[in-house]
C-alpha cells in the first residue's frame, strides 16, 4: 500500500461543513485520494465522498448540509432528557433522525462497497482504544463514530461498546500511517476561535470544549507523524464565529472554506509546511475580522 494518498477527515460537529468546501477545491484540482479515514462527522463526510468522489457527488453532500438543522442531529425531548438525568438512560438524544438521514441519503449499505476504500474510526468505551472499521454494515459504524458520550447512546458492534471516534483519535493521522499511506492530506474542521461568549447549553459547551482539546492533540500528532509520511494540513477557517453545535451557517462555512482552500492550493501547490498558524492558540478582538496570531 506504499505510495498511496490518504485524506484524513476530522470530527467537529457542524464545523464539518468546512470539509465540503475543502473537498470541492481538491477535486476541482484533480486531487483524489486512494483511501479515506474519518472520525465522527469526518467519517460521515468520508462515507458520502467515498460513494461518488466527483464534483457531482459533492453537490449531493452540499445539498444535505444546506438542509441540516440542529434538531435534525440533536432532537432533544423532555422525556428522554429526564430519563437520562434519573439514570434510566445513558444518553440525552435519540440517534433515530441521524440514522434515518444516513440510511436515506447513502446509496450503499456496507463499508467495503464504496468506490474509494475508507475507514471509520470509533472508540471502544471499555478499553479507551481506537477501533477502525473497513468493512461491515455502514450505518452502525457511522453512528458509533459520531456517538458523542452522554449525548448519543453507545453502539454495540461485534461485542464491543463504541462511542465517538474523537475520544480516541479525532483526526486519525496515525490510522492513515498504519494503513501505509505515504502522503496524508488532513482536512481539519478547526475550532470556534472567535466566539464572543461560551456556547449556551450543556451539549454545545461540551462539544466546544472537546474541539479545543482535540486541536491540541492534532498539533502534537502533526509534529510526531511528519517524519512518518508527507503530511499536508489544509488550513481551517479563521475567524470562526459559530459553535460546533450551530448548523445555521453551513452555507457560509462551505463557501469560505472552498475559497480559502483554492487560494492555499494556488500558493502552496499542495506542499506540506507543518501545522497552519490558524491551529495555534490565538485571540480575536470582538467585532474584528482579523486575528492576533
Amino acid at each position: 500500500m506504499s505510495g498511496r494518498t490518504a485524506f484524513v477527515l476530522a470530527g467537529g460537529g457542524s464545523l464539518g461543513a468546512v470539509q465540503v468546501g475543502m473537498l470541492k477545491a481538491l477535486t476541482r484540482k484533480g486531487i483524489v485520494p486512494d483511501l479515506l479515514v474519518g472520525s465522527s462527522v469526518g467519517a460521515i463526510n468520508a462515507a458520502f465522498f467515498a460513494r461518488l468522489p466527483t464534483p457531482e457527488g459533492l453537490k449531493g453532500l452540499e445539498r444535505i448540509w444546506l438542509g441540516l438543522q440542529s434538531t435534525d442531529v440533536f432532537p432533544f425531548s423532555p422525556l428522554n432528557s429526564l430519563l437520562a438525568l434519573l439514570g434510566k438512560r445513558d444518553h440525552l438524544v435519540s440517534p433515530a433522525r441521524l440514522e434515518a438521514l444516513i440510511k436515506s441519503e447513502l446509496q450503499y449499505e456496507r463499508i467495503e462497497d464504496a468506490k474509494i476504500p475508507f475507514h471509520v474510526v470509533a472508540t471502544d468505551v471499555l478499553h479507551g482504544t481506537e477501533v477502525c472499521f473497513d468493512r461491515g454494515p455502514l450505518a452502525p459504524a457511522l453512528l458509533a463514530s459520531a456517538a458523542i458520550p452522554a449525548v448519543f447512546p453507545t453502539v454495540s458492534i461485534e461485542d464491543r461498546y463504541l462511542i465517538d471516534g474523537g475520544v480516541a483519535n479525532n483526526t486519525p493521522i496515525s490510522s492513515a500511517v498504519k494503513l501505509g499511506a505515504s502522503r496524508i492530506i488532513v482536512l481539519a474542521t478547526g475550532i470556534s476561535c472567535a466566539l464572543e461568549k461560551p456556547p449556551r447549553g450543556v451539549v454545545a459547551l461540551a462539544m466546544h470544549a472537546l474541539n479545543l482539546l482535540v486541536m491540541r492533540q492534532l498539533l502534537s500528532d502533526i509534529e510526531h507523524f511528519s517524519s512518518h509520511a508527507e503530511l499536508i494540513v489544509l488550513p481551517p477557517l479563521c475567524p470562526v464565529t459559530v459553535s460546533s453545535y450551530d448548523f445555521s451557517q453551513t452555507a457560509e462555512l462551505m463557501r469560505r472554506s472552498e475559497a480559502r482552500t483554492r487560494q492555499w492550493l494556488q500558493q502552496n501547490g499542495l506542499q506540506g509546511r507543518g501545522a497552519p498558524r490558524e491551529m495555534f492558540a490565538h485571540q480575536h478582538e470582538h467585532g474584528a475580522h482579523g486575528a492576533t496570531l
